[in-house]
């Protein structure tokens, strides 16, 4: 049994939701977000929430139950409060900066990288050297986030690159003489 799904999601009193059929709305302001729930999953609208249960009881449909359940309150969550992922980059040279729509990073290239942010992304640099990308949508937010890191991986040996701040970077031991 999923002791994800058991849980029913709580939908602040800002957020407008409508169920029709399986297709869940949200929206919030001009923001809306839709989300398909699977045929094997039903669906029903509590006072203040919804609350999600599996058909049978086959295994892909409990896999599906309490998947369906957190990509909901993801949803919830992100138009309520918001998703942030802060990067910070190390390195000599190593620099950000935004410039209306548009990120510029100089990570060591013989070119600037330029980045076109998308309208439902904001992002911030707060120092040269930190990236913080906001949005509603989790998945958004870390395809970014992943984007950004993925041009200067972290390496091992000094530590260099763009990583999420708090990321733990496996050192290792230089040539020895």
């Amino acid at each position: 049994m999923s002791r994800v799904g058991k849980h029913p999601v709580d939908i602040p009193s800002g957020i407008e939701h409508t169920i029709d059929g399986n297709v869940l709305t949200f929206k919030k302001g001009k923001i809306e977000e839709k989300y398909e729930v699977p045929s094997c999953i039903e669906v029903t609208k509590i006072e203040n929430g919804i609350i999600f249960r599996p058909v049978n009881e086959e295994q892909q449909t409990r896999a599906l139950w309490g998947t369906s359940r957190k990509n909901v309150f993801n949803i919830v969550y992100g138009l309520d409060k918001g998703f942030k992922v802060e990067l910070e980059m190390v390195g000599v040279g190593y620099k950000a900066a935004v410039n209306g729509k548009r990120l510029t990073l100089q990570l060591g290239y013989s070119h600037d990288i330029n980045y076109d942010i998308p309208e439902e992304i904001t992002i911030e640099c707060p120092k040269p050297t930190t990236i913080v990308v906001k949005g509603h949508s989790k998945k958004q937010v870390g395809d970014i986030a992943a984007l950004f890191r993925s041009y200067r991986k972290p390496e091992p040996y000094k530590g260099k690159g763009v990583m999420k701040v708090g990321e733990f970077i496996y050192r290792k031991e230089g040539k020895k003489k």
